[in-house]
């Protein structure tokens, strides 16, 4: 299990129930507070390419000041609309949705399929555009030599890219990011890889939830252009950009993504509570 509050914990720490099985995509919930009251919201969250549940182990005691939270499992399916029914079938009736760069085009494929049960949506360094015939071209040469030379894990050019040139010399955060993909193995990533990454910019009108865009400055994988383009074609999406992060913002910079994502899941809570009152 990720390194939390142990099972009990009085206040507004998080409680968890599952097991370390949770972390390479099993389904498993963190209770709100001492699990007593109405939460403000609950909250789904999703991961990226060959990231797990360790993915929000930094922020997930912030979050989990909003309400429950669920981590969703992209684990076992091999396309975008596969992962977004599989969401759906295990999230609360209503909830919020944070998604991080792959799982952005699935919380917004979630919220196109459920719109009536979305209280809020959050995009973290995702994109809506399609993959370009160059990444193309990468992920099906990746994915050729793991079926020819089998998975020997994430290489480490592929790690440095998706973090801070500051950050190069982390041994811990590149080996916590090495490790998740150690967890979920060859086959989820010969899934993962092995999908046809379509955009959906000419779908985002029919997102109606609010929405919040966050964007790391200093991300080498998905630019700012991409940020404001889902903030432009997203009606009332809001866009921060938070500096001094590569691509792997909740594990590069927790305190600042929580400062970002908390008060502004906050604000929607209230808001929802106040017209259901």
């Amino acid at each position: 299990m990720p390194r939390h509050a142990p099972c009990g914990t009085p206040g507004p720490h998080p409680t968890f129930t599952g097991d370390a099985a949770a972390l390479t995509g099993a389904r498993v919930t963190v209770i709100w507070g001492d699990g007593k009251g109405d939460p403000a919201m609950n909250l789904v969250l999703l991961p990226g390419f060959m990231t797990d549940a360790d993915l929000w182990s930094d922020v997930v005691a912030r979050l989990a000041e909003v309400g429950p939270i669920t981590h969703g499992d992209l684990a076992r399916d091999a396309a975008i609309a596969d992962m977004a029914r599989r969401v759906v079938a295990e999230a609360p009736p209503r909830f919020g949705l944070v998604g991080f760069s792959m799982g952005g085009y699935v919380a917004r494929a979630v919220a196109r399929l459920v719109p009536d049960r979305m209280e809020a949506l959050v995009l973290v360094a995702t994109s809506s555009r399609a993959d370009t015939p160059a990444q193309a071209r990468r992920k099906a040469a990746a994915v050729a030599h793991i079926r020819q030379q089998g998975y020997r894990g994430l290489s480490r050019s592929a790690i440095l890219q998706s973090v801070h040139p500051d950050r190069a010399g982390d041994g811990a955060l590149l080996s916590r990011i090495r490790q998740m993909g150690d967890r979920l193995g060859g086959e989820v990533f010969l899934r993962q890889a092995g999908q046809a990454r379509e955009s959906d910019g000419d779908r985002l009108g029919a997102i109606g939830c609010p929405t919040l865009v966050v964007a790391a400055a200093q991300d080498a994988l998905r630019s700012l252009d991409e940020a404001r383009e889902l903030r432009d074609g997203i009606p009332g999406a809001t866009l921060r950009v938070i500096d001094g992060s590569g691509h792997m913002l909740p594990l590069e910079a927790p305190d600042a993504l929580a400062d970002a994502i908390v008060p502004w899941l906050r604000a929607q809570a209230s808001g929802a509570s106040t017209i259901g009152s």
